[in-house]
């Protein structure tokens, strides 16, 4: 659809007033709310994200089609959104770094997640109640401390302690965790840069 092409583009450029009018547009023209955030806004964002991994986009570009795509969500209050899975995201408790953090939570958003973000410093049992209360397929962490990484492990332990490992997924990511450290913890993917987030996200989506 021609609109949603434009609305794809407004985004990648970082144009966010175009974005919200074309979001407009495309809402008063009757066309689903699900389709505006998949073949527009996710579409979007997924080009956003290849653009990064292959050093072509950079922070600063991230965070300008982030806005834009913010702005396009903003108009679709409201709307009945079918989400393609929920995801709940915070940086671990005694760490209060949150901009990683918030890129992974603004790409999960823009590819049709429903993100329910608990900010910086999270202790393992505010994960596990935001899970159960949001029926979480993913518990998603972020730590930028060395000294904060145990925190990830004790949050897997307190949701398994909860009985939820069957069906919520751990997703973790930060500057000093890497794809070993969440073999040992048992955590389900590792994320090394918001864009894989994303991917390794859906991947962990029930088929």
């Amino acid at each position: 659809m021609a609109g949603l092409e434009e609305l794809k583009q407004a985004i990648i450029s970082g144009n966010r007033d175009r974005a919200k009018e074309l979001t407009k547009k495309a809402l008063d023209e009757g066309v689903e709310p699900r389709e505006i955030v998949v073949d527009g806004i996710a579409a979007a964002m997924e080009v956003v994200g290849e653009k990064f991994r292959a050093n072509e986009f950079f922070v600063p570009e991230l965070l300008i089609a982030q806005r834009a795509m913010k702005e396009a969500l903003s108009m679709m209050s409201g709307e009945a959104v079918d989400y393609i899975g929920t995801v709940v995201i915070g940086t671990v408790k005694g760490d209060l770094h949150d901009i990683g953090k918030n890129l992974v939570a603004a790409m999960l958003e823009g590819a049709g997640f429903k993100v329910v973000d608990l900010k910086v410093d999270v202790g393992p049992e505010d994960f596990v109640k935001a899970a159960q209360e949001n029926s979480a397929n993913i518990v998603a962490m972020s730590a930028l401390l060395t000294t904060t990484m145990g925190a990830m492990r004790e949050t897997v332990q307190a949701l398994d302690a909860a009985g939820m490992r069957d069906k919520t997924r751990v997703l973790i990511g930060g500057a000093p965790v890497t794809q070993g450290y969440a073999d040992e913890i048992k955590a389900d993917g590792y994320a090394p840069d918001a864009a894989s987030a994303v991917e390794q996200a859906k991947g962990l989506l029930p088929a």
